[in-house]
């Protein structure tokens, strides 16, 4: 009996043990084959898995080697999936709509664990779906936002609940719908509820006991740097949501988060100025949340362009010298290259069609074009709301200098309205019917990532909701609404191998090793795939 309980605790605290996640180990991302480690595989979010296994030669002859099938939510409107794995260690760890984390066995797919919070059916959400996009994981524990605005910590190992701090007040519209970023000891997060006229912030909390170390409110008040781009009150509402995960410079010590929509949406009437620092990317310093600098895409935004898209750290030539960059594909239809150190302004090109700007000028202010405001009558603009792209992962090959990015071709007619702001309440100030049909598309596009020019495309049959992946193996990986898992030849684009799901395509796609053999993850409606070559 000794022996067999001997066994068994060693069994166990060697589970515990496979389950920590040091920050060295975090930093160290980019050279780790086996793992994905952070919601876009490294803190440089370039969606790059390492591993060439898997290749333009073979790829044709993936397999499914297990499939989980997720639980149907208890919440309703909690459908849709759009969680990244994520796997340290032999574990992998995902989220079930709307807030449930579930660890998996990465060999089997055997379910280990799962926990779930207590959200009510009243739960507020103006403005966008129930989802959550995934987890965060640092030393022996799992970190995970939930749609009522908490921040969660669970052991890694058992799943179960360590803290619970809430971030902010559900009933006046915050809620968490991003995977957090871990840091050295700290969880970051931002909080979605902009639609609901809710003052954004960025937040870090200690990771061992969830006490809040900083916050960074994105819409400054009265007397702080870029207030003046407000008037009256209209900053106490501004919006400003950081409803996406953020990238991370350790050796610059700078955390770059991009920032969502001004409040009310389409009425700008009712918030005259550029509404610093709305549809911005600002750089804070970790250890104190401090401003170090911002650029924002889209001042005065009056057409619900968030600037919440994943911003990808890359070190490449520009006009003879090498830079450190922030590469960026926004909501607005404009591709940005920006020193990532100072937030300089370097580089923009349209890479979707849009109908709203003659271009960016020299100092990256767009050149706005006439009558292209939301009106009473309606006005047609490209692109629309849901922008030329949106939330979904783009992806960069630091071996061919790519940038890899799905595409919404899809225009809208914007409506303008008066708003009266309600707390917990819509405060849109208008509203937008988007072109279907014919005048709807969607394409994965390659650029060149410092020219922005465009190298290759492929069309897709609708607008699209999933991200795309670059490999070592030359490959792009990507999915569509109609189901469809294909792999393409970062070269040409040239399609190479296609998989079905039976349902639409809402994830990015991530890869992983176990025992040495690659693996490709992507989820199709409720159902997580796993690939790989021949056993």
């Amino acid at each position: 009996m000794r022996k067999i309980f001997l066994m068994v605790l060693f069994f166990y605290i060697n589970t515990i043990s496979s389950a920590e996640v040091s920050f060295e180990q975090l930093l160290n991302a980019p050279k780790d084959s086996e793992n994905w480690l952070t919601y876009s595989g490294t803190y440089r979010s370039e969606r790059f898995a390492l591993q060439d296994q898997i290749n333009i030669s073979n790829v044709n002859q993936l397999k499914t080697i297990w499939a989980y099938q997720m639980q149907p939510s208890k919440l309703s409107g909690s459908g849709l999936v759009e969680t990244t794995p994520i796997v340290a260690n032999e574990i992998m760890y995902i989220t079930e709509p709307p807030s449930t984390v579930t660890a998996l066995d990465v060999k089997s797919g055997k379910r280990l664990w799962t926990w779930s919070p207590d959200i009510s059916e009243n739960v507020l959400n103006i403005g966008f779906p129930r989802v959550n996009r995934g987890v965060a994981v640092l030393d022996d524990a799992v970190f995970v936002g939930t749609l009522d605005a908490h921040l969660v910590a669970l052991d890694a190992a058992s799943g179960a609940k360590r803290w619970d701090v809430e971030v902010a007040d559900n009933s006046i519209g915050f809620s968490l719908t991003l995977a957090p970023l871990a840091i050295d000891g700290k969880i970051i997060v931002g909080v979605s509820g902009a639609e609901a006229g809710v003052r954004g912030f960025v937040d870090a909390y200690d990771s061992a006991t969830g006490d809040l170390l900083w916050r960074f409110y994105t819409i400054p008040e009265p007397g702080e740097p870029g207030s003046e781009t407000w008037q009256g009150e209209a900053w106490r509402t501004g919006g400003g949501s950081t409803w996406l995960t953020g990238s991370y410079d350790h050796e610059l010590n700078l955390l770059y988060w991009t920032v969502g929509n001004p409040a009310p949406d389409w009425n700008g009437d009712l918030r005259p100025g550029d509404n610093l620092y709305s549809c911005s990317i600002i750089a804070l310093d970790p250890e104190t949340g401090e401003l170090q600098w911002h650029f924002q895409f889209t001042p005065h935004d009056t057409h619900d362009w968030d600037a919440n898209q994943i911003p990808i750290l890359i070190d490449a030539e520009l006009n003879g010298k090498e830079r450190q960059l922030v590469a960026l594909a926004n909501r607005n239809a404009f591709y940005y290259l920006l020193d990532r150190k100072t937030g300089e302004f370097l580089h923009a090109n349209a890479y979707s069609k849009q109908t709203w700007a003659a271009g960016i000028d020299e100092s990256g202010r767009p050149i706005v074009l006439p009558n292209t405001e939301p009106t009473e009558e309606g006005n047609l603009i490209w692109p629309s709301l849901q922008g030329a792209t949106n939330w979904f992962s783009p992806s960069y090959s630091p071996l061919t200098k790519q940038f890899f990015v799905a595409v919404r071709l899809l225009s809208a007619i914007y409506y303008k309205a008066e708003a009266e702001y309600v707390p917990g309440q819509p405060f849109l100030g208008g509203g937008e019917q988007a072109l279907r049909g014919d005048q709807a598309a969607g394409v994965i596009r390659a650029l060149d990532v410092t020219s922005g020019k465009l190298e290759w495309e492929f069309d897709l049959h609708s607008p699209p909701w999933a991200g795309v992946m670059a490999t070592a193996g030359g490959v792009v990986f990507g999915g569509d609404n109609e189901g469809n898992f294909f792999a393409l030849n970062m070269s040409d684009g040239e399609p190479l191998w296609n998989f079905q799901t039976g349902a639409a395509i809402r994830t990015n796609p991530m890869s992983f090793s176990v025992n040495g053999k690659q693996r490709i993850a992507i989820t199709g409606g409720r159902t997580l795939y796993i690939f790989g070559l021949e056993e």
